[in-house]
């Protein structure tokens, strides 16, 4: 069976502890805002830090090039910013100053997929993981879980990199027991069986595994894995897992296109494994508005709709 999961904290005020602990003995550690310290949980840390906190107000893109600058001067950058403006309104400066340049930057997209939910289409983040993986020299890292989350961050301390690290606002359960577990770039197996493989990135995996949970109860044998890490993506685990596995679900909190499912999907094909897919996710359609939640159930974002697609697709063979 599945590890039992404990209790967590929403991942924005595990990561607000992560800095406010590291930056008592870092004064290298820098957070640059713009207008999002209250939603990025980052109120105490200015307080604590003034000197270490810089606030540029509504202006995403001054916000990318500043921290930019700050990297370059050999200071570890958390730039925290709304992910719908960060991977859009601020994407060239993401693309010339971080990545193309190589200034060790850490953006963190906070409340990115649906999180802002009733706010509607003009506040969602589900682009993001398409158009930042498709820039080089840009790591893309989705934690689901506070332990997740921690390795994520402790990865960027100790080897600052460009990289964009997306987070949610629920608070979610723990998957493991200490971030120790966590190896950023490699995926994270939580169980294994050889009827279905289910790929989980990001909040959803709470999902996937109620799902896995319900299947096995069933009798049918999951394996389901977090890839926490998408770019780079770690190819070798996944096709080792998809080719033991009869079919293959994937589950995100994004588009269809360009995220997790459409990248596993690639990288199958090109290896030769062909087994029934479905993807899960959000269409390429107007989005209807409501609570994460509600979202997530419309889409089928969902452990019931896993779980019906898991059947449909070993019925196939």
């Amino acid at each position: 069976m599945l590890k039992p999961i404990g209790k967590g904290i929403a991942n924005l005020e595990c990561m607000a502890a992560v800095l406010t602990a590291h930056a008592e003995k870092d004064s290298s550690i820098i957070v640059v805002t713009s207008d999002s310290r209250g939603s990025g949980k980052v109120t105490g840390f200015a307080q604590r830090f003034p000197r270490q906190l810089v606030e540029v107000g509504i202006a995403e893109q001054n916000s990318v090039g500043i921290s930019a600058g700050l990297a370059s001067c050999n200071k570890k950058v958390f730039t925290i910013s709304p992910g719908s403006f960060l991977s859009a309104r601020a994407l060239e400066q993401v693309k010339n100053d971080v990545a193309y340049s190589q200034n060790p930057v850490a953006l963190i997209g906070i409340s990115s997929g649906v999180s802002y939910g009733g706010l509607g289409a003009t506040h969602h983040s589900i682009h993001d993981l398409a158009v930042l993986q498709a820039i080089p020299g840009l790591e893309v890292i989705v934690p689901a879980d506070n332990n997740e989350t921690e390795a994520a961050l402790i990865s960027y301390l100790e080897n600052p990199r460009p990289v964009y690290i997306r987070f949610g606002k629920k608070a979610m359960p723990s998957f493991y027991q200490t971030p120790s577990e966590v190896k950023i770039g490699k995926v994270s197996v939580l169980n294994e069986g050889d009827d279905l493989l289910i790929l989980a990135i990001g909040e959803p995996l709470w999902q996937a595994y109620d799902a896995a949970v319900a299947l096995e109860n069933s009798g049918v044998r999951c394996s389901l894995a977090s890839v926490h890490t998408l770019c780079p993506i770690d190819r070798e685990a996944i096709i080792e897992l998809a080719s033991h596995s009869r079919a293959i679900i994937t589950v995100e909190e994004h588009s269809v296109y360009g995220g997790l499912g459409s990248t596993v999907a690639a990288l199958l094909m090109e290896a030769g494994i062909y087994r029934p897919m479905k993807i899960i996710g959000f269409p390429r359609e107007e989005m209807v508005t409501g609570s994460q939640t509600d979202l997530f159930r419309h889409y089928g974002i969902d452990a019931d709709n896993i779980r019906k697609n898991a059947m449909d697709l070993l019925n196939r063979n």
